[in-house]
């Protein structure tokens, strides 16, 4: 695994799966894992807020022997008060690894060339790896073993997809992402995930007419509304309200199983009976991020690492 963690798309399969392995392991016998960062200390850098990610993060490291201080950049002021990579070589000075959740991946870029400790994406504009290795180590939990399945994105395409997108082909899952006219996901990290996906014998497909969706294994979807887009919501809803995911979407695709990274606005992009249903993976993929965190930790920063 490389030395810092941005986007997933420079692993290979094997390190792919190697990682998810991790997470299951770390998961299943914690104890085993305790005196993992035994001395180590993370900063938790972040430009936007969380529930999550933040907790998961600081609680997984606690669980792994370790220390996170947070910086929230708006109640600190850290925006703005220095440049960028004079914060990276000033942290590098003090902390062990900088985990960062920024607007930019720009951001993550100049922290990971000047900082001397690993640097981590907890999300950015253009991925949200940590997220994408949580929900497959769900759907793995789920069917045992995550190869050849289909999944199906549904919705705006962004950081998640192309995470998804990226991860998922490492792993061999089949995807379909349907988004909206004017909505697709970027196209450079599409053409990245299906070269990739010729490695594992994946296939990636893309559509804006969702009653052209099949058969699917799971179906997923998240906000139409990105945090801090002020576009009116009667706009959003216009163009997003055929894409929501429900009963009739599910019954059509005959897919068993519904996953959203949350938060989650019931009745918009899923409906409320569908997350409450057991079809649901919502759950589950929350619970997962701090192992699918603490596997990312312990490869980059464990004690256990030779």
């Amino acid at each position: 695994m490389q030395d810092n963690l941005l986007t997933f798309k420079d692993s290979s399969p094997a390190q792919m799966q190697a990682l998810l392995n991790l997470a299951l392991m770390i998961k299943r016998s914690p104890s085993d894992y305790r005196d993992a960062l035994k001395g180590k200390s993370l900063v938790a850098l972040f430009e936007k807020p969380s529930l999550r990610t933040r907790v998961s993060f600081d609680i997984g490291i606690q669980k792994l022997g370790g220390h996170m201080v947070y910086l929230d950049s708006q109640s600190n002021q850290l925006a703005g008060r220095e440049d960028t990579k004079d914060m990276a070589l000033n942290l590098s000075c003090w902390c062990d690894g900088i985990i960062a959740r920024v607007y930019q991946h720009s951001t993550l870029e100049t922290l990971a060339q000047h900082a001397s400790v690993p640097v981590i994406n907890a999300l950015c504009d253009l991925y949200h790896p940590c997220q994408a290795l949580a929900d497959y180590l769900a759907m793995t939990e789920i069917f045992h073993d995550v190869k050849g399945r289909t999944l199906a994105y549904v919705g705006d395409g962004n950081n998640v997809t192309h995470s998804l997108l990226i991860v998922g082909a490492l792993l061999g899952v089949h995807q379909v992402v349907v988004t909206p006219v004017g909505h697709a996901a970027d196209a450079t990290i599409i053409e990245q995930a299906r070269i990739i996906a010729q490695q594992t014998g994946a296939t990636i497909t893309t559509l804006t007419d969702i009653k052209a969706l099949g058969s699917v294994d799971v179906i997923y979807t998240d906000t139409w509304l990105s945090m801090g887009d002020k576009t009116p919501l009667e706009t959003i809803k216009e163009t997003f309200m055929p894409f929501q995911v429900n009963e009739a979407l599910m019954q059509q695709c005959s897919t068993e199983y519904v996953m959203h990274c949350q938060p989650a606005h019931r009745d918009l992009e899923i409906t409320s009976s569908l997350i409450d249903s057991p079809a649901s993976l919502l759950m589950l993929q929350a619970e997962n991020r701090m192992h699918a965190q603490n596997a990312i930790l312990v490869s980059l920063l464990g004690n256990l690492i030779n």
